[in-house]
C-alpha cells in the first residue's frame, strides 16, 4: 500500500508541476495592431515582386507574459500552404531578440535590420534575403494561411552561422524554446 501511495504522490507532484508550467505558459500571447487573428492581410504588408504589388512592410508584432526564465525571443512567419512540396515558405525569421523587448514595430523588417532591437538579427527568408518578405501566393490559389509565432528562448543568443537557413534557425529555435504563442491570418493574391 505504501508503494502505491508513493507512486500516486509522485505522479501528483509531476502533474502539479506540469499544470503549473502549462498555466504559466498559457498566458504567453502574440498580437499585432496591424493584423487581427483570422483576418485578411492587407496589401501594404504583401510582397512587391514576383507579380505581387504590395508595399512589403513588416507588420508590428507584440507579445506579453513570456514564461519565466526567458532570455531571448525569436519571431517566425510561415506559409504552410505554399506549393513547395511540403516545406511551406518562410516569410520572416528574426532571432536573438533581447528578453527586454516586447515588440517589433511596423516596418522594422528591412533587409539591413538596423531598426531591430539591439542584438537581434534576421535570417534569410525563402525569398533568399534577410528581412520581411510579405505574402505573395500563386495566382488562382485559395487563400494561404500565414502563421505568426513568437518563441521564448532559454538562451541569450542562438549559435547560428551567418548563412543559416530558415529551417536551421527553426530547428535551433525549437530546441531552445520555453514556450511559444501565435496567430494566423490569410492572404490571396487579388484579395481574399
Amino acid at each position: 500500500m505504501r508503494t502505491l501511495t508513493a507512486i500516486f504522490m509522485g505522479l501528483a507532484g509531476v502533474m502539479g508541476a506540469f499544470t503549473s508550467h502549462a498555466a504559466s505558459a498559457q498566458g504567453f500571447e502574440l498580437s499585432s495592431p496591424d493584423i487581427a487573428p483570422g483576418s485578411t492581410i492587407k496589401q501594404a504588408f504583401a510582397f512587391n515582386d514576383f507579380g505581387c504589388t504590395g508595399q512589403n512592410t513588416s507588420p508590428a508584432a507584440a507579445w506579453r507574459n513570456p514564461p519565466a526564465g526567458t532570455r531571448s525571443f525569436a519571431v517566425m512567419v510561415h506559409d504552410p500552404d505554399a506549393p513547395t512540396g511540403g516545406a511551406g515558405f518562410w516569410h520572416w525569421v528574426v532571432v536573438d531578440i533581447p528578453a527586454t523587448a516586447a515588440l517589433l514595430p511596423r516596418g522594422v523588417g528591412t533587409p539591413d535590420g538596423r531598426k531591430l532591437p539591439g542584438g537581434a538579427r534576421q535570417i534569410a527568408s525563402d525569398f533568399g534575403t534577410p528581412g520581411w518578405g510579405g505574402p505573395c501566393p500563386p495566382v488562382g490559389d485559395k487563400p494561404h494561411r500565414y502563421v505568426f509565432t513568437v518563441y521564448a528562448l532559454k538562451v541569450d543568443r542562438l549559435e547560428l552561422p551567418a548563412n543559416a537557413t530558415a529551417s536551421l534557425a527553426g530547428f535551433m529555435v525549437n530546441a531552445n524554446a520555453l514556450g511559444h504563442a501565435g496567430f494566423s491570418a490569410l492572404h490571396r493574391r487579388g484579395g481574399c
